[in-house]
C-alpha cells in the first residue's frame, strides 16, 4: 500500500465531553473506523456525559495519573507531554491530529524526537485564545513544526500568518446524520428554540432578554433552551433574569437532550446568540433540519461561513439585543420568508454531511502524508 494511503490516525484532545471539538472528533473517529482505518483517541481525562465511540476505536488515557495530582504545575505540564510521547511511540499511528488550544502545543512538543506527521486544529476565535504572550512564543516556536493545520474559517487561518498558510485546509464541522436525514420540520409549536452548552461566551442571557421583548408582542410564544450547564455561573444569571421578569412560564431551560433532531423541529424559529465561536455545531444542526435561523455574526466568522444573510438565515451584530428581538419577530410574523430561509438552510447537507466532511478530511490527511 502506498505510504500516502491513510491506514491509521490518532486524535488528541482533552476529553470527549459534550462540546464542539469533542463532537467533531467522535463523528470523525467513528466514520474513519467504519471505513476500516485504525483509529485512536488519546485523551487527558474521562468525563461525564461523553460522546460515544464506535467499539472499533481505541481510547487511550494519556493524562495525569493518580500519583501526579500533588506535583507542581510545571511538572504536570511536562508529564502530560511525556505521556503523549509515550503513546505516540507505543501505538505508532500513521498521523496525529490535535484538537484545540493546549492539545496543539502538547502534540508538537511531544513529537520532538518521534517525528510523526502532525496536524493541529484551531477550533475557536484565535484573537481571544491565541493572543497571550505565551501563545505568541509557542506559536513562533512550535507551529512551524506542524505538518499541517485544519481551520474552520478563513479568519482563523489569517490570524496565524505567516505560519500554516501553505500547508493548511479549511474544513467545516460534519453534521450528524440524524439531522441530515430528519424529516422536514413540523413547526407545530409556537416556540423559539436554542441548543448549546450554557456558557458565558454563547451569551444566552442576551437571548433571554431579547425574547422577553419578543414575548410582549407575541405572548403566545415560548423560548425553549436545550443544553447542559457548564457550571460557570451563566445558568444562574439566566435564572435571575427569568425570576426578575416573571418569565418562568415562557422561558424554559430544558437541559441536555438526546433527540434534538425531533425537539428543535417542533419550534418555529432557531436563535443563536454567541459573542464568538469557531464553527457552531448547534447552528449547523439547526440549518440541516431546515429551521429558520437567526444568529450573531460573531468572530471568527463561523456563522457567516455557513449563513448567507437573508437567503438561508439571518445574521445580526454581536451583542445587539434589539436586533435579535426584531429578527425573531420578523421570522414569527413573516412565515413565508421564514419558510424560504428554512428550505435554503437545508442545503447545508450538500457540503457538511458526514460523508462530505469525511472525504475532505481523508483527502487532506493523505496530502499531508504525501508531502512528508
Amino acid at each position: 500500500m502506498a505510504e500516502n494511503n491513510l491506514t491509521s490516525v490518532a486524535f488528541h484532545l482533552n476529553c470527549l465531553c459534550q462540546g464542539g471539538a469533542e463532537r467533531v472528533v467522535s463523528n470523525l473517529a467513528n466514520r474513519f473506523a467504519a471505513e476500516g482505518i485504525k483509529v485512536y483517541v488519546a485523551t487527558e481525562w474521562y468525563d461525564e456525559n461523553e460522546f460515544e465511540l464506535d467499539p472499533r476505536v481505541t481510547r487511550v488515557h494519556v493524562g495525569l495519573r493518580e500519583e501526579d495530582e500533588h506535583k507542581s504545575r510545571v511538572t504536570k505540564f511536562l508529564l502530560r507531554v511525556k505521556y503523549l510521547k509515550e503513546f505516540m511511540k507505543e501505538y505508532k499511528p500513521q498521523i496525529m491530529v490535535a484538537f484545540a488550544h493546549r492539545a496543539n502545543y502538547r502534540l508538537l512538543m511531544a513529537n520532538r524526537g518521534v517525528n510523526l506527521p502532525s496536524v493541529v486544529c484551531v477550533r475557536i476565535d484565535p484573537v481571544r485564545f491565541y493572543n497571550a504572550f505565551s501563545d505568541k512564543v509557542q506559536i513562533k516556536w512550535l507551529f512551524p513544526k506542524a505538518s499541517g493545520a485544519v481551520f474552520q474559517t478563513a479568519e482563523q487561518r489569517a490570524f496565524f500568518k505567516p505560519y500554516l498558510q501553505d500547508n493548511s485546509e479549511i474544513i467545516i464541522n460534519p453534521i450528524n446524520d440524524k439531522y441530515i436525514n430528519a424529516p422536514d420540520p413540523v413547526m407545530t409549536d409556537k416556540a423559539v428554540v436554542h441548543s448549546a452548552r450554557i456558557v458565558d461566551f454563547k451569551n444566552q442571557p442576551m437571548l433571554v432578554r431579547a425574547f422577553i421583548k419578543v414575548h410582549k408582542n407575541h405572548p403566545d410564544y415560548v423560548l425553549r433552551m436545550y443544553g447542559p450547564d457548564s457550571h460557570d455561573g451563566t445558568k444562574e444569571i439566566i435564572e435571575g433574569i427569568i425570576r426578575d421578569n416573571n418569565a418562568a412560564d415562557y422561558v424554559k431551560l430544558m437541559g441536555p437532550c438526546n433527540n434534538l433532531e425531533q425537539e428543535l423541529s417542533k419550534g418555529q424559529v432557531y436563535a443563536y446568540s454567541s459573542d464568538y465561536e469557531g464553527m457552531p455545531n448547534s447552528l449547523l444542526e439547526a440549518l440541516a433540519l431546515g429551521m429558520p435561523c437567526i444568529s450573531t455574526d460573531c468572530p471568527c466568522g463561523g456563522p457567516a461561513t455557513v449563513v448567507n444573510n437573508g437567503v438561508n438565515g439571518l445574521l445580526i451584530p454581536v451583542g445587539d439585543e434589539d436586533a435579535l428581538a426584531d429578527g425573531i419577530c420578523r421570522l414569527i410574523e413573516d412565515r413565508d420568508f421564514a419558510l424560504s430561509l428554512g428550505r435554503e438552510a437545508r442545503k447545508i447537507k450538500e457540503i457538511a454531511s458526514t460523508d462530505a466532511i469525511y472525504y475532505k478530511w481523508k483527502s487532506y490527511l493523505e496530502s499531508v502524508l504525501a508531502r512528508q
